[in-house]
């Protein structure tokens, strides 16, 4: 046993480039892969390891110097740098125990799926570092509370809580989705739809307002914003906007600009060799899902591209990156300067489920939304910081924290995660456990009740049809 303790903190100890690719060397080998294939990916993603870790010591140079300086020159207290989806997801795989994640999202998907407790097969597997993500937080949270043991094994339950609440978020939303995509057996179970579980009482009051249910021209008013619209032009003035605030000179104003545009740009470049060095393990285990469900109607759960062909929700996310800006510098407690998660997809996905893709209730409801990401992105930073130092993950300076500004399921993260603070008298994260609850409860109701509507009017029209 000793030796097999030595054995596993030597792998640890060579750091997330090194030990997550061994690990999933193995999981592809177990899926019975070809030695090839399993060490094509398993390589391929020590490459985007270490080519994030890169982007990110690019980026703090960059814009972490000029936060810096904004924050000397203005009094604003935003110190902490914005990494993006992609940051926590680098993170979250370094994470020791992320190895186990894999094996409980697919054995509970199969025990619900036996059980007859959903109908999704959840096949968007590279996406299981969120369950990753929400483990990691618990564990940061709770061990000063119940010690490393029980604390883990907590992280777990609730990464297993997350992971069911995810298959029935694929159930309840399949209709509505299919109704808005028109592809059908397909449905949704990034946990970022949990947020419309906040959305739904708003909505539900935008709905009384007349005016909120006119149809917009979603395709015409992204039309007229143009190129605004592109990853390397909002890079570009978001850094010359920073440049300006920091008081740099003309030339080094021009050259933040570059340099933010650059992040943008390989922000996603770098995200592919994530899928790209995941999709195979993925796909093997998919090949044994539908193996052993074969002759059964399943709803397959993938990630939300299929929806990106909706302007609704790229002319929502464009309206929405003002509005980020303008709270993250008015809103109290708020030190994370959005930066790589401005472009917030999870911010305006839920919206565009909840309204049914009403462009105006979509624009208001993101407005709405955005404090809740600022406040949970500063909650975690210095979590996050943490263990992407300690596993090595990321390099970044002393006393330097790092964050993500669009965290994908704000709510729902910080209440299961800190629940446990009310011991210590802290009580916001139990009120934003059950304000989720309820919300979900009651969407869940409304996405139920207009699925069983559909299927009896489908019903009845097929019985008309064959008298």
């Amino acid at each position: 046993m000793d030796f097999l303790g030595v054995v596993i903190n030597y792998i640890l100890n060579l750091g997330a480039p090194v030990f997550v690719p061994f690990i999933m060397l193995l999981a592809g080998l177990v899926v019975r892969m070809k030695f090839r294939d399993a060490a094509s990916a398993a390589i391929t993603l020590g490459v985007a390891f270490v080519g994030m870790s890169m982007l990110i010591g690019f980026m703090v140079d960059a814009i972490g110097v000029a936060a810096q300086t904004m924050m000397n020159r203005t009094g604003l207290e935003l110190s902490i740098v914005d990494g993006g989806w992609t940051t926590m997801a680098n993170i979250s795989w370094a994470w020791p125990y992320a190895f186990a994640m894999f094996p409980l999202q697919v054995g509970v998907n199969i025990v619900m799926l036996m059980l007859n407790k959903t109908n999704t097969f959840n096949a968007d597997l590279w996406n299981v570092w969120g369950k990753i993500f929400t483990a990691f937080i618990v564990v940061s949270v709770t061990t000063p509370l119940f010690g490393p043991v029980r604390s883990l094994v907590l992280a777990f339950l609730i990464a297993a809580l997350q992971i069911i609440v995810e298959l029935n978020a694929g159930d309840i939303h399949q209709h509505r989705i299919e109704k808005l995509t028109g592809i059908p057996g397909v449905t949704c179970t990034h946990r970022m739809v949990f947020f419309g579980a906040i959305y739904y009482p708003f909505d539900l009051l935008l709905r009384k307002i007349p005016v909120c249910n006119k149809p917009m021209d979603a395709t015409a008013l992204r039309a007229k914003v143009g190129v605004f619209a592109e990853n390397h032009i909002i890079g570009f003035i978001l850094g010359i906007l920073f440049g300006i605030i920091a008081g740099y000179s003309v030339a080094k104003t021009l050259m933040l600009g570059v340099q933010a545009a650059t992040a943008l740009v390989l922000f996603p470049m770098i995200s592919k060799l994530f899928m790209q060095a995941l999709s195979p393990i993925s796909e093997a285990i998919s090949d044994y899902m539908n193996k052993k469900f074969s002759g059964r109607k399943l709803f397959v759960g993938i990630d939300w591209p299929f929806m990106g062909g909706a302007s609704e929700i790229w002319f929502a996310i464009i309206v929405a990156i003002p509005f980020t800006l303008i709270w993250a510098l008015i809103l109290p407690g708020n030190k994370i300067l959005p930066f790589a998660g401005i472009i917030n997809i999870s911010l305006i996905v839920p919206a565009y489920l909840v309204t049914r893709g009403n462009t105006l209730r979509m624009v208001i409801l993101s407005i709405i939304g955005v404090p809740f990401f600022l406040f949970v992105g500063t909650q975690f930073a210095p979590m996050i910081t943490e263990l992407g130092q300690a596993t090595k993950a990321i390099t970044i300076p002393a006393g330097q924290l790092i964050s993500n500004s669009s965290i994908d399921a704000p709510v729902f993260t910080y209440a299961f995660s800190f629940l446990f603070k009310f011991l210590e008298g802290n009580f916001i994260p139990l009120v934003f456990a059950l304000w989720w609850g309820c919300g979900y409860f009651f969407y869940s109701r409304e996405l139920r009740r207009e699925s069983n509507l559909a299927q009896l009017e489908a019903e009845q029209q097929e019985k008309a049809q064959q008298a």
